[in-house]
């Protein structure tokens, strides 16, 4: 059954006469015919709204930010100078002042990414806080977290959050390194300015300053793959 609620339906061009009153006002509003906007939407002059852009219910974007092409957003907030690149979905967070979003990253939920930071392709945050000028580039899911202002997290970074019945919480405090390819198994703690070394999985807290390492030894055996190469031609010989 649908419902009589269009309130916070997106008007298909974003109703031609609201983009021209906002163009008039000193939006730049690149494709008109290709932008959706909800009736609630806020976008304050001076801000880009690039092509197969939507905004919906109480979005506001902020004087010199630039959204899109192909970027939803649903509740969010995009601070001043802030960019929302290719192809993102976002919803219910706030983006602060010059951080950048994308391109392919999804935001979820009573997310907040920080003055200057940086979320990066293919990444997931969920319920998560990224400090100011702390950066996610690339291949990562980061759920129920706490991160600290300057804090790198690697590609591949995962953070384990939930057991099968119960949600945990992450914190990785300010100045952390978390290497590529890391499982954060919470709950947890990274403290201050420690470093995790790529491919661990770390499973208790970690002191601040400290280097942490969850990986196997790695074994090296000398000529085995010139041995193995003769045996497999021997065998085909034989055949």
């Amino acid at each position: 059954m649908e419902s009589d609620d269009t309130s916070r339906t997106p008007e298909r061009g974003g109703g031609a006469e609201r983009l021209a009153e906002m163009t008039a006002a000193g939006v730049t509003i690149e494709d008109p015919a290709t932008t959706l906007l909800g009736p609630e939407v806020t976008v304050e002059p001076g801000a880009s709204i690039r092509p197969f852009t939507i905004l919906e219910g109480r979005t506001v974007v902020r004087a010199g930010a630039v959204v899109g092409p192909f970027v939803r957003l649903v509740d969010v907030e995009v601070g001043s100078g802030a960019q929302i690149l290719d192809h993102c979905l976002l919803r219910e967070s706030v983006v602060e002042a010059n951080a950048t979003v994308g391109p392919f990253s999804h935001v979820r939920p009573d997310s907040r990414i920080g003055a200057g930071a940086r979320l990066g392709n293919f990444v997931e945050l969920k319920k998560t806080h990224l400090g100011p000028g702390s950066k996610a580039p690339h291949l990562s899911y980061i759920g129920d977290t706490t991160v600290g202002p300057g804090v790198n997290i690697g590609a591949g970074t995962i953070t384990c959050n939930y057991d099968g019945v119960r949600k945990y919480p992450t914190r990785i405090e300010a100045g952390a390194f978390v290497g590529s390819n890391t499982t954060l198994v919470a709950p947890l703690t990274v403290g201050e300015g420690a470093y995790v070394a790529a491919g661990s999985t770390v499973t208790r807290d970690v002191p601040g300053d400290s280097l942490v390492l969850g990986r196997a030894r790695q074994v090296t055996k000398p000529g085995w793959a010139a041995e193995r190469r003769a045996t497999v031609a021997d065998v085909k010989k034989k055949g």
